[in-house]
């Protein structure tokens, strides 16, 4: 007896759906798309308890005939790709012609749609087609989904807490309206506003409507190409990081993806301005030609493969390293007055549309509050350019504070410096040099240095015996598990050379499987600066705060500490005057 039979459409799609439909936020993903496709200028989102009881997802888009309504719902169908060839040359974020099937067989679908002259309403439950009839002409289409798993209940049971969905939905829209910033974009839950974007094309206006004001204010405007990658978008001063790498969107070709070479590439390029656990907000758009990526790996189309990823991945860091070296300046320790005309001209832009809607009278009040309260300096390209730089400052030291801050001061105003941030740095960039020169001068050590291991981290520590004699470390195997030092670097500290030894033996043992040299020599150089830099709480004489200024100036990043914490903060004498009532405006 025959045992393989073909599954029914309808079971087909219920599978289809475990792939496709996994929360409410992948219902509002594919019908969001699709009216980005239709060429929808306007696109409104309502849920309901978070879009377990409801979604509704309305636009302004083409439309759709009759014929074109009913087909929409039977699997693989699709007006976007049509033949073998346009596989490789998608421009659209869907073309599966999965979702809507997939969608109705889990659940209950009211779809309404006109193009301009007759409307058409279709009823489909549970992929089942219960009614077609005719409806509004309004051009755009309208569907509404609800009663999700109904049919499915071991799915429904796995469904998240109305907030966790919630949650999930304004991420995925916050993500979209940042890909899309010439679109309209407003997502409401239980009849209350989530998100709100203007469809200005402004990405910065934009990021400012998603993040508000104290992110938009600090972000830095990034446009760098190469033969295959255009990437433009903003990313973020050091000042603005978040806990989580989902701040990290990356568009490809107006799709948001999440690619992990990306993001490695990004966090890497913030290597030294920022904690290990913190991770920057950028919003890169990276344009190429459609044959270098392969979008068709996954249903949810949100994984890609990129060619030539190396390239664009050195273009990324590159690119974003000399920004944040050209941009990083010393930040004022007081919060920035409202009456700023680079801020009030962001917020006569921003009310342009704001206040032809009634339900943002208040805005205009929010936006106020929020300038006063969290708002650093955001200076100009003109007055970055003109901004001295600290290389070219005369500070004066004045006396230490709290046996840990330098206070300094010029005609400019009263600088506090970390001294343990600043030695830190200054030693971070001696170390770096020397790791990264080519002619290593090393010192045998007047007795011989013995360093016992674990039988793992003896083999692990072996296995890159040729890294450490590249940085200047002559290695011999001593009795069982044990290596002696015949000779080390010179740039070692003195009086610390063993401890310094093991430090770096460690760095090698816990390194990952993938060994990068490059960022083992940082590592060693962040390792060996923080434990042999001035602690807080140690006072230190007048002269030796002058030479310890003085050093700091004269490093190549003297704005923060290789952890990313600021090495020096600046109060103008405006600061001061206006502390103390000296000026009134």
């Amino acid at each position: 007896m025959d045992k393989i039979k073909i599954m029914s459409e309808n079971l087909a799609n219920k599978i289809a759906a475990g792939e496709v439909v996994e929360k409410c936020a992948s219902i509002v993903k594919e019908l969001v798309e699709n009216s980005i496709d239709a060429q929808a200028e306007v696109i409104k989102i309502d849920l309901i308890d978070g879009g377990l009881q409801g979604i509704t997802v309305t636009d302004n888009g083409v439309g759709m005939s009759p014929n074109d309504a009913v087909l929409a719902f039977q699997r693989h169908a699709t007006s976007k790709l049509l033949k073998e060839d346009d596989l490789f040359f998608i421009d659209t974020l869907g073309f599966r012609g999965e979702a809507l099937p997939s969608i109705a067989s889990v659940s209950e679908v009211t779809l309404t749609t006109s193009q301009g002259e007759e409307g058409t309403k279709i009823h489909i439950k549970g992929g089942q087609l219960l009614e077609q009839e005719l409806s509004d002409a309004r051009v755009g289409t309208k569907i509404e989904v609800k009663n999700l798993f109904y049919n499915t209940p071991a799915r429904l049971k796995y469904l998240k807490s109305e907030q966790s969905e919630l949650a999930y939905c304004t991420s995925f829209i916050e993500r979209l309206a940042l890909s899309k910033p010439n679109i309209q974009f407003t997502m409401t839950n239980n009849g209350r506003t989530i998100i709100k974007t203007s469809g200005s094309n402004n990405l910065l206006k934009t990021i400012h409507e998603i993040f508000g004001l104290n992110v938009s204010s600090k972000m830095l405007e990034l446009h760098c190409a190469n033969d295959d990658y255009e990437i433009n978008g903003y990313i973020c001063k050091p000042e603005v990081l978040k806990s989580s790498r989902n701040y990290m969107i990356t568009i490809v070709n107006n799709r948001v993806v999440k690619n992990n070479d990306l993001n490695r590439a990004i966090n890497d390029a913030y290597y030294t301005y920022k904690p290990e656990t913190k991770y920057p907000l950028v919003v890169l758009n990276i344009e190429t030609d459609p044959t270098l990526i392969d979008v068709n790996i996954h249903p949810t189309k949100q994984d890609i493969k990129l060619s030539k990823v190396g390239d664009l991945t050195k273009l990324l860091i590159n690119s974003i390293k000399d920004l944040l070296y050209q941009n990083l300046l010393i930040p004022n320790a007081l919060k920035e007055p409202l009456n700023n005309p680079i801020k009030e001209e962001i917020i006569s832009n921003i009310f342009q549309t704001k206040d032809t809607d009634n339900t943002n009278l208040d805005y205009k009040e929010d936006i106020q509050t929020t300038f006063d309260l969290s708002i650093n300096e955001s200076p100009t390209k003109e007055e970055i350019i003109i901004n001295p730089e600290i290389k070219k400052l005369q500070l004066y030291p004045v006396g230490l504070a709290l046996g840990t801050y330098i206070i300094a001061q010029n005609e400019n105003g009263i600088y506090i410096i970390d001294q343990h941030a600043a030695q830190e740095r200054i030693n971070y960039e001696k170390y770096l040099k020397a790791l990264k020169d080519k002619n290593v001068t090393t010192i045998a050590p007047l007795f011989p240095i013995t360093i016992e291991l674990s039988a793992s981290d003896f083999i692990t520590l072996k296995e890159h015996l040729a890294d450490l004699t590249n940085i200047g470390f002559n290695l011999q195997e001593f009795g069982v598990n044990t290596y002696v030092v015949k000779s080390h670097p010179t740039w070692l500290k003195e009086g610390y050379e063993e401890e310094s030894i093991r430090r770096i033996f460690d760095l090698v043992i816990n390194s990952d499987r993938k060994f990068d040299p490059v960022k083992f020599n940082e590592n060693i150089a962040i390792t060996l600066a923080c434990k042999m830099s001035i602690k807080a709480n140690m006072h230190i004489s007048h002269e030796a705060q002058e030479e310890l200024l003085n050093q700091l100036t004269q490093t190549d990043n003297p704005y923060n500490c290789p952890h990313g914490r600021p090495t020096i903060i600046k109060f103008s004498i405006y600061d001061l005057e206006k502390m103390f009532k000296r000026v009134m405006n």
